[in-house]
């Protein structure tokens, strides 16, 4: 199975660059399944069920969230009935909508869509990811009862999401991290066969900090005061993740690659390789 992840989509420079683009690469690559992380597409802060429907129409699979999944009030209810927008596994006991889901592909094999959400250096206590994670491992067996596991692991310290990435092995076809915005280079398959990647980046304007403007958050670097709010910044995004293939008997990963389109970051993709 061909499967890209893209990371967090930053405001509107990242949504433009979904739309525009993501029926090509998928025509392009061959590819049998998109997810893309789309926890900061709305103004750099939640989801809107617009912004949401817009991403699913131009052809992204599935859609993942984070921290601030529901800082767009309307993603409360449009997750609830939208099964193709996924939710960390443990944001919160009474969240509304899912943690993981089974998806197929156009060649009616399975792939398990699950996001949890780190602990270290979080706003908020979170409950355990690695047993959560265990409980998902549980019920699904990587080639069995699916054909491929993708995780997203959305959270801050490198270290939790290695960790993350070691207790999946063998278990998974992919971990990747999200949150940070800053696309790493460590890209590997591990020992028993997870594809890995510590952060996919983001999908927005690099000319930037993290995906805002850069204006105000050097104000309050420099004078430790604010004087507005962060806004996305508008510049040619680039779209960033990475490209797995799966053994569709195993479910393992047998090639990994970074991926970097368009805008600052770009460089050659899987057709190119």
């Amino acid at each position: 199975m061909k499967i890209l992840f893209l990371g967090d989509i930053v405001g509107g420079a990242g949504r433009k660059a979904i739309i525009e683009r993501i029926g090509h690469i998928r025509q392009s690559w061959g590819l049998d399944f998109i997810v893309v992380n789309g926890e900061n597409a709305t103004n750099g802060m939640g989801l809107s069920e617009k912004h949401a429907k817009e991403l699913l129409e131009a052809g992204v699979d599935c859609l993942t969230l984070g921290d601030h999944a529901f800082d767009q009030k309307d993603m409360m209810q449009f997750c609830e009935k939208e099964t193709r927008i996924i939710r960390p596994i443990n944001f919160a006991k009474a969240a509304p909508g899912r943690g993981t889901r089974i998806f197929q592909d156009r060649r009616g094999r399975k792939i398990l869509i699950a996001q949890i959400l780190g602990q270290v250096f979080m706003k908020r206590a979170f409950s355990d990811p690695f047993s959560a994670m265990d409980q998902v491992f549980s019920t699904h067996k990587l080639g069995g009862s699916v054909q491929a596991i993708l995780l997203d692991i959305h959270c801050e310290a490198t270290s939790e999401k290695m960790a993350m990435g070691h207790f999946c092995d063998g278990k998974a076809s992919l971990v990747v991290g999200t949150h940070t915005h800053v696309c790493t280079g460590d890209a590997q398959i591990l020992p028993a066969g997870t594809g890995y990647l510590s952060d996919a980046g983001m999908c927005g304007d690099y000319n930037s900090v993290i995906g805002m403007d850069k204006q105000e958050p050097l104000r309050r670097f420099i004078t430790g005061m604010s004087k507005g709010r962060f806004e996305p910044a508008k510049g040619e995004a680039t779209l960033s993740g990475v490209y797995v293939e799966t053994d569709d008997r195993s479910g393992k990963a047998q090639r990994i690659e970074q991926v970097r389109i368009g805008g600052r970051l770009s460089q050659a993709g899987p057709s190119a390789l």
